[in-house]
């Protein structure tokens, strides 16, 4: 048998009729004002990379590459891409990988949260502006996922999350550690003078043990959790170590489910639903993740046209007990999690609470994926739901007068002897002077205290993790290993403690926080979801008016857009501009 000749020939037919096409390279031409002209032009220069005419007659399956040498969370990048090349191609699709920003936590100045709707304009742009038919959304670190799913919701593409996978655990003196409950806990011993200068370094070369996102139930492997449980990314597909074949398989499968998904018109809305994000907040409650995924899911909600409603999420939360015993609020880690079962494990227990008849990216409904994954096995990582962790949701939703708009605490990683307290007011006007007086002997402050931190909010510092208020060195070095702190900030999903976040509204913008001072009494009544300032309203007034509120602002550049359009915690900390201008009502439903 001859083989034909080798031909370099355009295709003539989608070269003069690109109208009848709508799909594939032909999709979303440059406008010069000819549309055969612009495929032809965009045709000659892709075979430039030595590509056919029957390579670009294939479904185009974009894949966003997020490596970078600044993010050792995406450190795993190329063996994904190259896995997701080969479903597609598996699959009968064309793969093009494109570079968009890439964000790591630590590598952020002043936090990833500030640049994270910039990551999902870039994926959101670049969704648009480049022709595929369906796109594999490959990040891990913890603004990363929800920008691309911001981004792809936007768009309205079909589209599959595949995370990077979490890091291995690592050794200390025979004591298992990984990143990142475990930096906080031996920071916390050397800060109060248990460990020495040698041992925290020892330390630090073993907390993160391989590349991958933390280890734990941080934003991360929180967001990994939801990705899955909204259906949005593959089943089985949260919990693989980032360094495992099984992560590589999940890569394969996904960029083969892309091309599918394609030819399905699979789109993203129809993934995204009410009732999916319902499943996801369940387990959110139930794993007890990160406080961050609150404002996240606000975020990608509202681009779709709902409101988070936290009232509701609250309702929610009183009977969807902490079920996975996993670090901060439990004592494992996310290999342990991967080897009972993953999310299929923690999915089967929560069967009751789910909405079933959620689609997939698979084109099967969740209740057909649970179903088909098996009656699961005997392990110890995931509880039942009537012999539970923890008897409600991991966080709890507060509202009162220092909180009109609500605050959150993540009440499974709290101390319950301070869940219902009242201690006088230690406050400290923002990040710069938190960080001036928090060690200083001088400090007035007793362990009965409540530490506030204004001005890390939305507007004022595009909201950074600086919610986990240090304990005050000279109580450290008494023994002190937690207190009430509250703050309008976030916190790390890793970190833990008797902690109030996303107080809203927001100091910097006229909310309550911005006139507690020193002094005041606060009462925390977790019991009562209650989060209450005891400050009379002429005493209130009269600090209103002697110290008006001047609303942040900048000159230029991001910093200038971002001050000026970002909304407050409970809309996700969006761009005013990006979300979705029709409204499809709230969620969870009542």
């Amino acid at each position: 048998m001859v083989n034909p000749p080798m031909t370099n020939k355009p295709d003539q037919q989608a070269t003069i009729h690109p109208e009848a096409a709508s799909s594939g390279i032909s999709k979303g031409l440059t406008n010069y004002g000819d549309r055969g002209f612009s495929l032809f032009l965009r045709k000659a220069f892709i075979k430039g990379a030595g590509y056919t005419d029957k390579a670009l007659d294939r479904p185009v399956i974009g894949i966003t590459n997020t490596g970078s040498s600044y993010n050792p969370c995406h450190g795993n990048m190329p063996q994904l891409i190259e896995a997701v090349q080969r479903g597609i191609l598996m699959a009968g699709g064309l793969p093009m990988d494109f570079p968009t920003i890439s964000l790591h936590e630590s590598f952020s100045q002043p936090t990833s949260m500030y640049l994270r709707n910039l990551m999902s304009m870039d994926t959101e742009e670049m969704l648009r502006a480049q022709p595929m038919d369906a796109v594999v959304l490959i990040g891990g670190c913890d603004k990363t996922v929800p920008a691309q799913l911001m981004g792809a919701a936007s768009v309205g593409l079909p589209a599959v999350q595949l995370v990077t996978g979490s890091m291995l655990t690592g050794s200390h003196r025979s004591e298992r550690v990984g990143a990142c409950t475990d930096c906080r806990r031996y920071w916390g011993k050397f800060r109060a003078e248990e460990i020495d200068a040698e041992e925290i370094s020892d330390v630090n070369n073993q907390l993160v043990a391989s590349v991958g996102t933390c280890s734990v139930a941080g934003t991360a492997s929180t967001m990994a959790c939801i990705a899955e449980a909204l259906g949005i990314g593959l089943p089985g597909s949260a919990t693989p170590p980032a360094v495992t074949a099984d992560r590589i398989r999940i890569a394969e499968r996904s960029g083969e489910v892309a091309v599918h998904m394609a030819r399905a018109g699979l789109s993203i809305d129809k993934i995204l639903t009410p009732a999916a994000f319902e499943n996801a907040m369940r387990v959110l409650l139930a794993m007890g993740g990160s406080t961050n995924a609150i404002v996240h899911m606000a975020a990608i909600a509202g681009r779709l046209g709902y409101e988070l409603d936290l009232k509701a999420l609250d309702v929610m939360s009183r009977n969807t007990p902490v079920l996975l015993d996993l670090k901060p609020s439990g004592d494992h880690y996310m290999e342990d999690f991967h080897a009972a079962g993953g999310m299929h494990t923690l999915l089967r227990e929560l069967k009751p609470l789910l909405h079933l008849d959620a689609l997939t990216v698979t084109g099967r409904t969740l209740g057909e994926e649970l179903e088909a994954a098996g009656p699961g096995f005997k392990q110890h990582v995931v509880k039942t739901l009537d012999a539970p962790l923890y008897p409600q949701g991991g966080i709890a939703v507060l509202h009162g007068n220092l909180a009109p708009a609500g605050a959150i605490i993540k009440q499974s990683a709290a101390n319950p002897e301070l869940m219902e307290h009242e201690g006088r007011a230690v406050v400290f006007e923002n990040a710069e002077d938190l960080a001036a007086r928090i060690d200083s002997p001088e400090l007035d402050v007793r362990a009965e205290d409540v530490l506030v931190l204004k001005n890390i909010g939305p507007k004022a510092a595009a909201m950074p993790e600086a919610g986990y208020l240090p304990i005050p060195k000279k109580l450290a070095a008494q023994g002190v290993k937690d207190m009430v702190r509250v703050s309008d900030g976030r916190m790390s999903g890793t970190a833990f403690g008797t902690i109030v976040l996303h107080v809203t509204p927001e100091a910097a913008i006229g909310g309550p926080l911005a006139w507690v001072q020193t002094g005041d009494r606060i009462r925390l009544s977790v019991r009562e979801r209650c989060i209450e300032w005891l400050v009379s309203d002429e005493e209130l007034a009269m600090r209103q008016n002697a110290k008006p509120v001047q609303v942040p602002v900048a000159e230029r550049g991001y910093a200038h857009l971002f001050k000026k359009t970002v909304l407050q915690a409970d809309r996700g900390a969006d761009f005013d501009f990006l979300t979705a201008t029709q409204r499809k009502g709230s969620i969870p439903r009542s």
